[in-house]
């Protein structure tokens, strides 16, 4: 018996800080790049959107990553360099 996906259980998002901003937007950028948006992931088999879903958080968590690395850099960079003033 395969196991079905409940699509009550698909995850909301909720606007909480900046960060959960940006994860949605490139969650949304990588369903774009595969034809989809959030609401047309309501047309697809639960499985299909789950798999989406699954792919684009994994996407949102590389791009995420990516940002904190830079900002540490830049904060590293700054934070070392010698006041001009």
């Amino acid at each position: 018996m395969s196991e079905t996906y409940d699509a009550s259980n698909r995850p909301e998002f909720v606007m909480e800080d900046p960060e959960a901003a940006l994860e949605r937007t490139y969650i949304e950028e990588y369903l774009r790049a595969q034809g989809h948006t959030l609401q047309s992931l309501n047309d697809l088999p639960d499985e299909e959107a789950k798999r989406l879903m699954t792919e684009a958080s994994s996407y949102a968590s590389v791009r995420l990553a990516e940002v904190e690395t830079r900002a540490h850099l830049v904060e590293d960079i700054h934070g070392s360099a010698p006041s001009l003033q």
